[in-house]
C-alpha cells in the first residue's frame, strides 16, 4: 500500500517521540504524569509537562496580582515536586522532560503546547469536578479536537 502525500504517516519512526500530559497539582494529574512519564522512558521520548495558568482579570476587585502570584508559585511548586520525582527515580530512568506554562484555559493551553511540540500524544487525569458530566471535560474537548491520540488516567 502507497503513502499519499498529504498523510502525516513518518516511515522508520518507532513510537512517540513526544508525550505532552497536563499537571496542575491536583492527584489526578500525579497520576497522569507517572503514566507519562512510564511511557516516556520505556519508549526514550520527551515528557513534556504543561500547567496551564489560569488567565486573571484584572476588574476582579484588585485582585488580579495576588492571583497571579498565586498561579506562578503553583507552577514553582509542581516544579520542584516533578524535580524531586525525577531524582528519586535516579539516573537509571534516564527520562527526558521539559517544563512549560501557558496562561489561559487548561484546553487552549495543552492544545497550543501540543501542536508547538508536535506532540505524538497527550496525557491528562480524568476530571474530578462533577460538572463536567454536564458541560464536558477537558478530556473530551481533547478528543474532539482530533489531532493527537489522548489517554484519560483515572
Amino acid at each position: 500500500m502507497e503513502n499519499d502525500a498529504g498523510s502525516a504517516f513518518e516511515l522508520g519512526t518507532d513510537g512517540p517521540k513526544v508525550i505532552v500530559v497536563g499537571v496542575d497539582g491536583s492527584e489526578s494529574s500525579w497520576r497522569a504524569a507517572a503514566y507519562a512519564a512510564g511511557l516516556a522512558r520505556r519508549q526514550r521520548s520527551l515528557l513534556a509537562m504543561v500547567y496551564v495558568q489560569p488567565m486573571v482579570m484584572a476588574s476582579s476587585a484588585g485582585l488580579g496580582v495576588p492571583m497571579a502570584e498565586a498561579t506562578s508559585k503553583v507552577a514553582e511548586e509542581i516544579v520542584a515536586q516533578v524535580r524531586e520525582a525525577v531524582e528519586r527515580m535516579g539516573e537509571a530512568a534516564s527520562l527526558r522532560w521539559e517544563f512549560h506554562t501557558f496562561a489561559g484555559d487548561p484546553f487552549t493551553g495543552l492544545a497550543k503546547a501540543a501542536d508547538d511540540l508536535r506532540a505524538d500524544a497527550v496525557v491528562v487525569g480524568a476530571s474530578e469536578q462533577a460538572g463536567h458530566r454536564i458541560i464536558g471535560s477537558l478530556a473530551v474537548r481533547l478528543v474532539k479536537a482530533a489531532r493527537w491520540p489522548v489517554t484519560v488516567v483515572p
